[in-house]
């Protein structure tokens, strides 16, 4: 093996696993923030993990893209993710405290196929009848799981749906941004505007926050922001088609986490819908990655 051959699969290699810890870190997130919820309103949670997290994010765009990173010309477009961002993770914690956490995990797996129908509608982006397909397929596994019409049906399952479609419209937002801008950027205005925003309603909502919780509110800064840094490097060392497919491991950890607290277990068509999820957007990143190629 050359040199340069050696350099970039040990670049790989650190980006294989820096995605996998960051996935693991992010379902920690959450189900520190199900146990939050308990107790705390999703806005509350939200706002209290962003203004902890938001001193970390200035630091590492800081040192990583230096000064340049600190400043945006679009902030506005910032400002419009950072609302789509709260709307999403409310939502979000809403629903996992209410249902459990691998569901609600497998149920925004969806998210791709929102990209891809959304990229094509609003874009005009070219998509083929096998992506289509695939589309149609992941929907599908949503019936299988969310029931609609049977008794076993709970509208609460349709929330974490609607979280796909807003992080689908968040995640093509970032076409309005400027192509200089760093990823350190947009993480740090990303995390400055949720804060900023969610700080102007959190008050509304707020419920004394006990001293026994005080290391789960840092817990969550530090394993979310973590998490993200992680993936967000990840994604820079190794190529979208490695990195992206490792996202789908944290339907494991999101049902070892929600046996261990829980003690939730995800019946048979849940399992079913979200192995159909799960294959449809695996099939989409493939397809997009050999066209691509």
């Amino acid at each position: 093996m050359t040199p340069s051959l050696d350099s970039a699969a040990r670049r790989q290699a650190t980006g294989v696993i820096l995605m996998c810890v960051g996935v693991a870190s992010l379902s920690v997130n959450d189900a520190i923030a199900k146990l939050l919820t308990e107790r705390y309103s999703p806005l509350q949670i939200l706002f209290l993990r962003n203004i902890i997290a938001l001193p970390v994010a200035a630091l590492l765009a800081w040192r990583i893209g230096g000064a340049g990173a600190l400043r945006s010309t679009r902030p506005g477009a910032h400002l419009v993710r950072g609302a789509l961002w709260i709307v999403a993770t409310i939502l979000f914690f809403t629903a996992i405290s209410r249902m459990g956490l691998a569901e609600a995990t497998a149920l925004v797996f969806v998210a791709p196929l929102f990209i891809t129908a959304l990229s094509a509608l609003f874009f005009a982006e070219p998509v083929g009848w096998r992506r289509w397909a695939a589309v149609l397929a992941g929907f599908v596994g949503v019936l299988i799981m969310i029931r609609p019409g049977a008794e076993s049906f709970r509208p609460i399952s349709l929330l974490p749906v609607a979280v796909a479609l807003v992080y689908a419209a968040l995640m093509l937002g970032a076409r309005w941004l400027d192509p200089r801008e760093s990823v350190w950027t947009l993480m740090l205005y990303l995390s400055g505007s949720a804060a900023l925003l969610s700080g102007v309603i959190a008050p509304f909502f707020w419920t004394p926050i006990l001293a026994s919780d005080l290391w789960l509110f840092a817990a969550i800064a530090v394993f979310g922001t973590g998490g993200m840094t992680m993936m967000t490097q990840a994604f820079r060392l190794a190529p979208a088609s490695v990195a992206a497919p490792l996202d789908y491991t944290a339907l494991i950890w999101a049902t070892l986490l929600g046996w261990l607290i829980w003690r939730e277990t995800p019946d048979g068509p849940a399992i079913l819908g979200a192995a159909v999820i799960v294959g449809a957007g695996g099939f989409i990143l493939w397809r997009e990655h050999r066209l691509r190629g």
